[in-house]
């Protein structure tokens, strides 16, 4: 995929196209950002565009055709100069892999400009294989570029750190998400409330069912209402259930209850976003839920101002103690009580 059809990203893109121009690319770089936002993929841009055969300009830079013999080897897996060590099953990258991989990049690219290494996932590699890259990482070859992939780059030895230039990747928009669901088939509604749970990450959009996502946010926009109209601690705590499985089915585990939940939490915290940018007056092209306008503007009622902002930090608290396997049945109690 060419730097031009990569969603979000366009100051690291604008950074990689302008290097390849120039030719001052550094050998070695980290791209650091939360899973699922898009960095493999940029990493795959850039060794097409540093291997193109015919080159196009792209934001004062350069860009890959995407349609040359090398462009579609790279996008196919199977140019002989991209080389990607990804973790095994088990999540880990061996000490064998990176030792075989070191052998290659002792050689000239066989038909490429430059060599491209990728590791996927960098942090999987252990002590010992970290300890092996470190003599290549501070003097690589000249034709080889090597691109670490992490979402925890801090699981990376210190050493191999300062070793890489980091090129740090963000969350994408709800609406960078939505537009590109949308270009994928899905319907408006589902694109939003999709994207607007998907916590920046436009892989986990595409993997999440659309009617489970419109489901989560209506429900989450309801508990909010009735909630903000209760004030017995008995009557709130009634609206909890509407946020947990039913005990009824036997196949539900405690890990389903704190994912149903964390889903129901997320629209909720979504909503909660909105509706502070709405009582700020901020340009509503910014709203993750703008197709529920509406329904943001009646929790507006309720939310806007200083308790809307306790309710955001109660969701967040909650979401978090999801994650620490904290008891589904008690955070939804909890929170229906702080919001």
């Amino acid at each position: 995929m060419p730097f031009r059809d990569v969603i979000g990203h366009a100051y690291a893109l604008e950074l990689l196209s302008r290097a390849v121009a120039r030719d001052s690319l550094p050998p070695t770089q980290l791209f650091a950002g939360p899973s699922g936002v898009g960095k493999r993929v940029v990493a795959l841009a850039l060794a097409q565009a540093v291997n193109c055969l015919s080159p196009v300009p792209f934001r004062e830079g350069r860009d890959s055709c995407g349609q040359c013999a090398s462009c579609t080897r790279i996008a196919r897996g199977v140019h002989p100069d991209v080389v990607r060590l990804e973790p095994d099953d088990e999540g880990a990258i061996g000490i064998d892999d990176v030792r075989e991989m070191l052998g290659q990049v002792g050689y000239r690219p066989f038909e490429g400009r430059r060599r491209v290494v990728i590791i996927d996932e960098a942090d999987g590699l252990g002590a010992p294989a970290q300890s092996a890259l470190l003599k290549t990482l501070e003097e690589p070859p000249p034709t080889t570029i090597f691109i670490l992939i992490s979402s925890r780059p801090d699981a990376l030895l210190a050493t191999v750190l300062s070793r890489c230039s980091r090129l740090r990747f963000m969350g994408l928009s709800s609406a960078e998400i939505a537009r590109a669901l949308m270009a994928r088939g899905r319907n408006e509604a589902e694109a939003h409330a999709v994207a607007a749970t998907a916590d920046g990450s436009l892989s986990r959009a595409i993997d999440a069912r659309g009617d489970d996502s419109v489901a989560a946010r209506r429900t989450a926009a309801t508990v909010l209402r009735q909630v903000a109209q209760e004030r017995g601690p008995r009557e709130r705590l009634a609206h909890a259930a509407a946020l947990v499985p039913s005990k009824r089915k036997s196949s539900v585990t405690a890990a389903m209850e704190r994912e149903h939940l964390a889903t129901y939490l997320r629209a909720m915290s979504s909503l909660l976003r909105d509706v502070e940018l709405l009582s700020t007056g901020a340009d509503e092209a910014l709203l993750a839920n703008r197709d529920v306008a509406r329904e943001l503007e009646r929790l507006c009622d309720a939310y806007a101002g200083g308790r809307g902002r306790a309710a955001f930090t109660a969701v967040d608290r909650a979401i978090g103690a999801l994650d620490r396997n904290a008891s589904a049945k008690i955070v939804a109690d909890w929170v229906v009580l702080q919001i």
